[in-house]
């Protein structure tokens, strides 16, 4: 059985049983801070089992692409992966213990035909009722083992949310794929049995303190690896011998010349090159790209650790590009998303790959000596400041260090590492710079907002926006400093939930409603309104008269000529993207947006500089389509239908059965799947203009713009602006450019004689200072203090007495806008001896505050404080004495 056919039979396996196939979603968790990527089926079914959204059924079925970057370094022995697809049941307060091993067993014996013999289960500790299933469906009492919490409890997807015991069916390989050892069995080290279905019985919600409380209904979270699955079904020993990964491991083979079987370093290094090759693309068709934070910096960690096995196999070009385009050929029915994002897939991997090969040789060159160094140290370690020095200053990945000093025997100083990240962050604070440190173990904070633990039983936090800017609502749910409340009086901080809002909670890119909050008792200013992953939207504000209680009847009122901002420049975002799709390429697709009332910024992916004249016709066709006043109509069908119809759905949403449609004119030039809120014409928006355009990453940009009054203010304040360098110049506004670049034209040659004038002044003054030398231990010095010349001026000035006096230290200072330079320079002969100019100029500029270096034969460096000058200018015979000394020592 073919890895496609068990997914497909594992899916109509529980669909006949009443189970509805939901679609895996996006690597990307969809509003659950507590994850970087998602790592198990059950991630987009939390708010199901919390209670915080219905589901479209209560039996569910899904395989759901993972990727855990805990088990990164693991990856390179025969079982470990990062990227992995997980074929799942689910039971929403459905059925339970008995159905879901009753139905586990069926599938595993009855349409995968495994050998009873070989099947083993393991269960909680004290789950008795578990053990007693496994009874009913006839394994032996002693083929039934209990462990503890490590290993038969499922913690949540984070470190919150729904939890509880679970059962595992475990598949004993054979002797011979064993230890030999006679008290073998499940959950043993060696690697015969192989955990192929975990069944989690969900009974509890875990808080981010490791509270748990029972759900309301116990629910059913079950796994089954599709790989390790596909091993048992396909009688080997390793995942990389199924047909999920041959076609790959077969790709490397012949691009590397090297042949399984014959090296176990060239194995490992080929399972690391396939599994990583594998959970790239996907990683970047579910929009990661490479950065040094977050998910960006798990892409990045991957692909460099790929293509460092792949060096130290001979390839040192690009390659990767080729394996993905494997995994793409392999997988590329079952995820579409690979195929609509392959060009973009090969940018980045193309782009990424080669900075790091620039990088790779200079860094694996220093690890080396470093773990020398240690070994003749007798060290068993290599210390933190050095490996951060390969991080900071080499951008080598500290994690590749430390793979590579394994292999030697050596770990990583990390205290001493994040000492020095340390010391980085308090230098980039004092600069107004974030720094993001990536140590192993890193947790994500929650924000507040996820405290909420509503369970909807009723319609709460119902969104009427778009029908209406005010109504009169009740008030459910009130929070004061993290707590729930009764009463919120005068001058205190409040959530507000009500039973229906007028205010949009921030959602899709688009900022949160203000206004406010009014009843018989008090008013309440909000300053903000955000939106649970139920759709609940709380209002956040403070109370400025009076006091609000829960149940008292209010009046919600927004802002309204904000809102009107907002909607204009949302509208005029799609009309960017229509845009871009039209003048650019239908495969331009939104990365990310903001739309604020006084602006709109819209991400993309592509992968070139726009030019002047693309932004023009970009700028002029959305000022068309304004122009035009196209009906802007929003209508609620089935996802299907609307993706059917030509709706673009954004990249990393997951989207439910029925989805909110924006179109904009008859025939649509613009379908989108939008929950936001829009002009009703695009007339209403009134003008468009770019204010911006720039990269933010490999294969994405950034288009900045304004509309409406914003568009008309910075019209006015640029013809403001023309209207005064007009003035300034004497001519008119027609006049201006050509008036300008007259001037500019002078100024070049007077620029250019002030330069002549300057050069031929430092010649006369090097000549002069011929004269001035002395010796210092039978070493030609001169040090002096010359009028103010630029440092392109001081070094020809430099070169000059160099040049005549054949054997010479020279160092001259010069006060330049206020603030003393420097510059050193010695002759060849000297620096043979050991003389060295980026020293003496280092210890010169000290003097006044400053700092600076360079080469041994010219160095230079700036100061802070002129008064110095001349002290500093005394200390450089003493410098060349105790160089000179030095140099006889030597």
């Amino acid at each position: 059985m073919t890895g496609d056919e068990l997914r497909q039979f594992f899916l109509r396996f529980f669909e006949d049983r009443g189970h509805k196939i939901i679609p895996g979603s996006s690597l990307i968790p969809r509003g659950d801070p507590t994850l970087l990527l998602t790592t198990a089926g059950m991630a987009q079914f939390k708010p199901y089992f919390l209670g915080l959204e219905k589901p479209p059924s209560p039996r569910l079925v899904s395989c759901q692409k993972c990727f855990r970057n805990t088990d990164i370094d693991s990856v390179g022995d025969t079982k470990h992966l990062t990227f992995f697809e997980m074929l799942g049941n689910f039971s929403i307060g459905d059925y339970f213990k008995r159905e879901a091993i009753a139905w586990a067993w069926e599938f595993v014996t009855e349409h995968l035909k495994l050998p009873k013999e070989r099947l083993w289960a393991t269960v909680y500790l004290d789950d008795d009722e578990a053990f007693n299933y496994w009874r009913e469906v006839g394994i032996p009492a002693e083929k039934i083992l209990r462990f503890g919490e490590e290993d038969n409890f499922w913690g949540p997807a984070g470190d919150s949310g729904p939890c509880g015991p679970c059962s595992e069916i475990h598949y004993d390989l054979g002797v011979e794929a064993g230890c030999g050892r006679p008290e073998c069995k499940p959950n043993c080290d060696c690697g015969r049995f192989s955990e192929i279905w975990n069944l989690v019985f969900t009974q509890y919600d875990q808080s981010p303190d490791g509270k748990r409380t029972p759900l309301p209904k116990p629910n059913i979270d079950t796994g089954m690896g599709l790989e390790r699955t596909a091993v048992v079904m396909q009688g080997k020993y390793s995942v990389y011998e199924t047909d999920l990964f041959l076609p790959l491991i077969q790709r490397i083979c012949r691009l590397t010349g090297k042949c399984c079987g014959k090296s176990d370093s060239d194995d490992r290094a080929i399972r690391i090159i396939a599994e990583h090759g594998r959970g790239i693309p996907f990683l970047i068709a579910d929009g990661v790209l490479p950065s040094n934070e977050g998910r960006g910096y798990v892409l990045r960690r991957v692909l460099r650790r790929a293509s460092l096995f792949a060096r130290r196999m001979g390839l040192d070009k690009p390659f990767l590009n080729e394996v993905a385009e494997v995994a793409i050929d392999r997988m590329g029915d079952i995820y579409p998303e690979l195929t609509v994002n392959q060009d973009l897939i090969g940018e980045v991997i193309k782009a990424e790959e080669e900075r790091f090969i620039n990088t790779l040789d200079s860094g694996l060159n220093l690890v080396e000596r470093l773990i020398n160094e240690a070994l003749e140290q007798g060290r068993e370690w290599l210390q933190g400041e050095e490996v951060f020095k390969l991080h900071d200053t080499f951008g080598f990945p500290q994690e590749l260090t430390a793979e590579i000093a394994k292999e030697k025997g050596l770990s990583i100083d990390w205290e001493g590492f994040q000492a020095e990240m340390e010391k980085q962050r308090e230098r980039a604070r004092a600069a107004g710079i974030t720094v993001t440190l990536h140590v192993p173990d890193t947790t994500i904070e929650i924000p507040p907002v996820s405290e909420w633990n509503i369970q909807v039983t009723m319609p709460v936090g119902k969104f009427v926006g778009y029908e209406t800017t005010s109504c009169e609502a009740l008030i459910v749910g009130l929070r004061v400093k993290g707590q729930l409340v009764d009463t919120a009086s005068r001058d205190e901080e409040v959530d507000i939930i009500l039973d229906k809002s007028p205010f949009y909670g921030e959602m899709g890119g688009q900022i949160g409603d203000i206004g406010e909050v009014s009843g018989d008792k008090g008013r309440v200013v909000i300053t903000n309104s955000v939106r649970l992953p139920s759709d609940v939207i709380i209002n956040r504000g403070k109370v400025v008269d009076g006091s609000i209680s829960v149940w008292d009847l209010v009046e919600a009122k927004i802002d309204v000529a904000r809102r009107l901002d907002i909607a204009r420049n949302h509208t005029a975002t799609h009309l960017l993207q229509a845009a871009l799709r039209q003048i650019l390429s239908h495969r331009v697709s939104q990365r990310g947006s903001l739309v604020e009332p006084s602006r709109l910024r819209f991400d993309f992916s592509w992968r070139a500089a726009i030019t002047e004249e693309q932004l023009t016709q970009i700028e002029r066709r959305v000022n068309e389509r304004i122009r035009q006043n196209l009906w802007v109509k929003a209508k609620i069908v089935p996802y299907k239908q609307a993706t059917a119809e030509g709706a673009i759905a954004l990249f990393e949403e997951k989207y439910g059965e029925q989805v909110r449609v924006v179109e904009v004119g008859e025939p649509a030039i613009s379908k989108e799947l939008c929950g936001g809120t829009h002009v009703k014409s695009t007339g209403e928006i009134g003008f468009f203009l770019i204010t911006g355009e720039s990269s933010i990453g490999i294969g994405l940009r950034r288009i900045e713009a304004v509309t409406g009054s914003g568009a008309e203010s910075l019209v006015e304040k640029r013809l403001a602006t023309l209207q005064g360098v007009a003035e300034e110049t004497g001519s008119s506004p027609e006049e201006v450019d050509s008036k300008v670049k007259a001037l500019v034209s002078e100024l070049e040659k007077e620029r250019k004689h002030s330069l002549s004038l300057e050069r031929e002044l430092s010649r006369r003054i090097a000549d002069c200072l011929l004269e001035q030398t002395q010796q210092v231990n039978g070493v030609t010095v001169l040090s002096a203090k010359v009028p103010s010349l630029t440092m392109p001026v001081l070094r020809e000035m430099g070169d000059i007495l160099r040049d005549k006096l054949k054997s010479v230290i020279v160092v001259l200072a010069t006060i330049y806008n206020d603030k003393p330079n420097f510059l050193a320079m010695v002759t060849p002969d000297l620096v043979a001896k050991g003389f060295h100019a980026g020293d003496i100029v280092k210890q010169v500029a000290k003097v006044t505050g400053g700092g600076g270096g360079g080469k041994a034969s010219m160095a230079q460096a700036g100061g802070k404080d002129v008064a110095k000058l001349d002290e500093a200018l005394n200390l450089v015979k003493s410098i060349v004495a105790s160089q000179a000394k030095r140099a006889r020592q030597v």
